[in-house]
């Protein structure tokens, strides 16, 4: 299917942080391809993430980069960092009504509910990317929408206070501490009311796109086009650079905090499906007691595995762990090659986050998913992949205080390389779903109808 896109400019407003910034550089990649023209705003400190792109597309790629403004005082740092991103409404509409062919739709981060305002104060379109899935997306909408009504409910602040979801399919419950993580509200303040403004708006936007594919989570695709009222709802995932080709871009995201050969020729020695791969994604960190669990429980194991921890919780890794998994463990302490690594024959098990990026990534490696949620949508992503999609087991729940059993996760982790386990066998034919999906499947196809639908803007 063909549509020309060649005077199509796009602006991309991604929210900045890594886990939001890399999946829509990995939609605005495969837009360049189709002749887009894109601009994507960028903060400072996040500029790095866009140069391997704007060296492959150098006339059809540019960047808007404002001097960072002044951070917006807030008890909760996501309110404050989406705060911070409004004082920018002016200096776009500036450069807006400066440019010689300014943008038909800007397609901005779920967080950045407020560009549906700036899009129709410039007179265009404002498409929803997010970042999460159809789940997390639809929980989230239903937790902002009723959350005042949430946190009277349970006033006194029960840490086990139930919470169901009934509107939403397989009707999801929550207990109030997994909830409370994701509802960051104060009933009053003016930048909550504001946060809880722009999440209520992203259902009134021109369109949604998600990261996400229909064998995965057709229900909940079809249940935001019942809420909106139009087919504008595109799943055009799984958004992976050279989806199931080689196992290269080790630099997507950031550089590796070790060469990335040096990973992959461990990997090489390594027998199919025989190590565990342990990740915890970008934002959240290990308690000591919890390193000191896994730690534990990796050393009562049998398995062979790669270690992935922030330089910063590296220092909770016992003393001489190091030294007595030596012929069997590698420790990255950094940022790691996460694409390169699942995607890899020797990886069979990944024990993750269930952040969204990383349980799209484990799908579409077909690696079994040992879960461990600890905050935002993460325990909908882990409801989803154990209860519904079958293709992971619980490890450890709890939040930043959940400390596994090392023993329990120990065997947990041996069984995860089990060639005959049914969480294996489902996770590989959801791989070849994924795989489908973005060739010649609904993925595909939804990306064209999003493609025709811009280029008639």
């Amino acid at each position: 299917m063909s549509h020309s896109t060649s005077n199509t400019h796009l602006l991309v407003y991604p929210f900045p942080a890594s886990g939001h910034i890399i999946p829509l550089l990995d939609l605005a990649h495969i837009l360049l391809r189709r002749g887009f023209t894109i601009t994507v705003i960028i903060s400072t400190a996040n500029l790095p993430l866009l140069d391997p792109l704007i060296s492959s597309y150098p006339s059809s790629l540019h960047k808007l980069h404002f001097p960072d403004p002044e951070s917006s005082p807030s008890s909760h740092p996501l309110i404050s960092k989406v705060m911070t991103t409004q004082k920018l409404f002016d200096p776009i509409v500036k450069w807006f009504e400066s440019h010689p062919s300014p943008p038909v739709a800007i397609v901005s981060d779920f967080f950045l509910g407020w560009t549906n305002e700036l899009a129709s104060h410039l007179g265009i379109k404002r498409v929803v990317f997010s970042p999460t899935g159809a789940l997390g997306y639809s929980y989230f909408h239903c937790l902002w929408r009723d959350v005042a009504m949430i946190t009277d409910e349970n006033s006194d602040g029960d840490e086990n206070y139930k919470i169901s979801f009934a509107e939403i399919p397989n009707k999801p419950e929550f207990t109030w501490w997994q909830v409370s993580q994701a509802a960051c509200y104060y009933k009053g303040d003016p930048d909550f009311e504001s946060f809880k403004k722009g999440m209520l708006a992203n259902m009134t936007s021109w369109g949604i796109m998600y990261n996400t594919f229909e064998e995965m989570e057709g229900v909940y695709i079809d249940y935001i086009k019942k809420k909106v009222g139009h087919d504008r709802v595109w799943a055009v995932g799984p958004l992976l650079p050279d989806e199931h080709g080689s196992v290269g871009n080790t630099g997507r995201g950031g550089s590796s905090a070790v060469p990335p050969q040096d990973l992959l020729m461990w990997l090489d020695k390594k027998h199919d499906d025989s190590v565990v791969y342990i990740c915890f994604g970008s934002r959240f960190t290990l308690s000591e007691k919890q390193m000191s669990a896994l730690a534990n429980a990796l050393e009562l194991s049998n398995v062979d595995f790669i270690l992935c921890v922030k330089a910063s919780d590296s220092s909770f890794i016992p003393s001489g762990f190091k030294d007595r998994v030596a012929d069997r463990g590698f420790i990255v302490k950094g940022w790691a090659p996460q694409l390169a690594i699942l995607r890899h024959q020797a990886v069979g098990s990944f024990v993750t986050h269930c952040g969204w990026n990383s349980t799209l990534e484990g799908v579409a490696a077909g690696v079994m998913m040992l879960t461990w949620p600890m905050g935002a949508d993460q325990y909908a992503d882990a409801k989803l992949l154990v209860d519904q999609l079958g293709v992971g087991k619980r490890v450890c729940e709890g939040g930043p205080e959940g400390v596994p059993n090392s023993v329990e996760l120990a065997r947990l982790l041996d069984e995860s390389l089990s060639s005959d386990s049914a969480e294996r066998v489902k996770v590989k034919e959801l791989s070849r779903a994924a795989s489908k999906a973005v060739k010649e499947g609904t993925s595909i196809r939804d990306l064209n109808m999003f493609v025709k639908c811009l280029s008639e803007l």
